[in-house]
């Protein structure tokens, strides 16, 4: 046994272990080469398979493949997250988008090509501890001459990992690191401080200051306007400043203004700070509506817990008929219970019998008709208070519909020829440019359909609030920095005039130094505005960002 592991072939192939277990060590946690620097946890896990026992090498070696296969997991997920959201993957917090993962991949690629993706990822991590088990065990087969010397130096070895590991630890000039030791600590303790952070937003999500508000407190200068908050997916502060997008999206905005002036109507504009970017549309929602800063999922199912009133909720009390115009609701929506709708359109409900447009269910004009159809009547009624999700500039973005003349949508079939024309996704992904030039494409359409609707709103008075929900990806918006997205509101201009304290921009396009506030603000500021009074209005005053 010595004879044979002490062997040139056994050393070589202890060597190609120890680069499998190097290439996972060296995997980057976010969307940059590798750094060429050597992994002290090598020489660490190499020499405590050495210094191990016989009879529990076997068993080591799999604990490491294992550790290691997991790891290399968390870094993939860091890299998505960093690329998607501009922030580390939290265990705690993230899991939950799994699903949502799994919605957008089977509604761009097909369910058979999302399945078989699902797979060929849980095929390869599973290769890849195979992999590295047999790598381990390769160094296992070796039989050091002096195991004292070896246990010693492997004690060493683990000491100096867990020193290098330690945040703001150097290796004094030396081209060595144990980058993925600290990745697992600070991962650790970042899923300790969600926990903790949980603890104390539930106590924060027990104190509404307006859930004593009687009716006649709640909205008083809005009594028998319909009102409408509309997101706009993936419409950022880069749609307006990013000279790719901004030339297109002012221009359509500029046409949007003059639509809306021979309508009567008037718009002011400012920005908002959403509490993510990329992805996650439902954390800007409820931040909007409940007056939180609801930064992740583990917040999001919190405040679903809570007494905390949203502002939809807040509407139905004063007597606003609530409802909300969900076409990316494909399934059952549990959540909508918390936010206080008396009625839930999703995809099924709106009467689209067109082809989708891949993960996009339906065109951004057709759900704003099927809402007016629906909520909007002519004739007496309660006044209508909705809230709705456009999602014609979701990704994958391609095919993009043009703006069809409104009394011609019918039940959306009309849109057929243009959900199967140009590249399918998976052609267009492959181009980072081709990519953003189809969300350019796509605000162009979407920003175009929301003024034209307002229009055909205007002999009733209404105000529409028209807000992204966050900045695309970055690769998408090619800013890392900004989380800031446009808000628009769009009404009779003696409506509007209850907003001059807001110093808002008048026109679709809010000014580079408009007022900007966190998302969380919006309930509380909307509530003043339109005639709330202390104590019921305190939480706009009282949320950060301001």
């Amino acid at each position: 046994m010595a004879e044979r592991d002490g062997t040139a072939a056994a050393m070589l192939l202890a060597l190609v272990g120890a680069a499998l277990l190097a290439a996972v060590l060296l995997l980057p946690d976010r969307p940059a080469p590798p750094a060429l620097a050597l992994p002290l946890e090598l020489p660490a896990l190499v020499l405590l398979l050495l210094a191990a026992p016989l009879a529990l090498r076997g068993a080591l070696a799999w604990g490491i493949a294992l550790a290691l296969g997991l790891l290399a997991l968390l870094k993939l997920a860091d890299v998505a997250a960093q690329t998607a959201y501009l922030r580390p993957f939290n265990p705690v917090l993230d899991l939950g988008l799994v699903r949502s993962a799994w919605e957008l991949g089977r509604g761009s690629l097909g369910t058979p090509l999302a399945l078989a993706a699902v797979a060929a990822a849980g095929l390869a991590v599973a290769a890849l501890v195979v992999l590295l088990c047999w790598g381990a065990g390769r160094i296992a087969r070796l039989a050091p001459r002096r195991k004292g010397g070896v246990a010693a130096a492997a004690l060493a070895a683990v000491v100096l990992v867990a020193l290098a590991a330690r945040p703001g630890t150097g290796t004094l000039g030396v081209p060595a690191n144990a980058d993925t030791t600290r990745l697992a600590w600070e991962h650790a303790v970042a899923a300790t401080a969600a926990r903790a952070d949980l603890a104390a937003f539930r106590a924060e999500a027990e104190r509404d200051p307006w859930a004593a508000a009687p009716a006649s407190a709640i909205l008083p200068g809005l009594a028998g306007v319909d009102v409408l908050v509309v997101f706009v997916e993936s419409y950022g502060r880069s749609a307006l400043e990013n000279p790719r997008y901004a030339p297109t999206v002012t221009a359509a905005l500029n046409d949007g203004e003059a639509a809306l002036a021979g309508a009567g109507l008037a718009a002011r504009s400012g920005w908002l700070t959403a509490p993510m970017v990329g992805g996650q549309s439902w954390l800007a929602h409820a931040s909007v509506l409940s007056g939180l800063w609801i930064d992740g999922e583990g917040r999001y199912r919190a405040l679903l817990a809570s007494p905390r009133l949203s502002l939809n909720a807040l509407a139905r009390r004063a007597g606003w008929r609530t409802a909300a115009v969900m076409p990316a609701i494909t399934r059952a929506w549990p959540e909508a219970a918390w936010f206080g709708y008396d009625a839930v359109l999703a995809a099924g409900d709106l009467g689209y019998r067109g082809k989708p447009f891949n993960w996009v269910t339906m065109p951004d004009q057709f759900t704003l008709e099927a809402l007016r159809r629906a909520l909007l009547p002519p004739g007496p009624r309660p006044p209508a208070f909705v809230e709705t999700a456009l999602i014609s500039s979701h990704a994958p973005w391609t095919p993009i519909p043009p703006v069809l003349p409104w009394d011609a949508l019918g039940d959306g079939t009309v849109f057929d020829r243009y959900a199967t024309a140009g590249d399918p996704p998976e052609v267009v992904w492959r181009d980072r440019d081709r990519v953003r030039e189809q969300y350019r494409r796509s605000l162009d359409y979407v920003l175009r359909v929301v003024p034209e609707f307002a229009a055909r709103l205007a002999p009733r008075p209404t105000l529409l609030v028209v807000l992204g929900d966050h900045q695309p990806a970055a690769f998408v918006s090619e800013d890392s920095v900004s989380r800031d997205v446009p808000l628009a509101l769009i009404g009779p201009p003696a409506l509007l005039a209850k907003l001059d304290d807001w110093k808002f921009t008048p026109g679709l396009v809010p000014a580079a130094d408009a007022p900007v506030w966190r998302m969380d603000a919006f309930r509380g500021r909307f509530l003043a505005a339109f005639g709330g009074r202390e104590p019921f209005g305190a939480d706009a005053h009282r949320t950060g960002g301001l």
